[in-house]
């Protein structure tokens, strides 16, 4: 199967923690669809405007709380693709957390009430320790 012998075996936690992100992914996009209906706020508008609907903060922090996961995401693609070849298990475990916490950092942040985000606040705490593997990771390579 070409390089995938070069991998440890392991790493298919790592690319599974990948991909259940974007089940997340698909599953906030959805959320922000059906918030669009519900609160009016059609296409191609990005945010809705407090003066010209009375809903808009209610729709603001749905579209946020996704728009917030998807800046995020490259990093934590990147930390967990690179963290996860030397260190699979622990990468795809924070993987893991990361996403539980993305869940509910948007769950939080979509009943309308930003300071609810913060209960998935701790998804930045598994997005440092990516980076803690990513770290070393470099370190073990120019140390080779």
């Amino acid at each position: 199967m070409g390089g995938v012998e070069l991998l440890p075996k392991e790493y298919g936690y790592v690319v599974l923690a990948l991909v259940s992100y974007c089940f997340l992914n698909f599953w906030m996009a959805f959320q922000v669809g059906k918030a669009r209906k519900m609160y009016k706020v059609f296409y191609p508008i990005m945010y809705a405007s407090e003066s010209e609907n009375k809903d808009a903060k209610l729709f603001n922090c749905v579209q946020r709380g996704h728009q917030n996961s998807l800046e995020l995401m490259p990093m934590f693609f990147v930390m967990l693709v690179l963290g996860g070849l030397q260190h699979p298990i622990i990468s795809a475990g924070l993987g893991l957390v990361y996403v539980v916490g993305r869940y509910f950092y948007f769950s939080g942040y979509a009943t309308g009430d930003p300071k609810n985000r913060l209960h998935g606040s701790f998804s930045l705490l598994a997005l440092m320790g990516l980076i803690v593997c990513t770290i070393s990771l470099a370190i073990n390579l120019l140390r080779a």
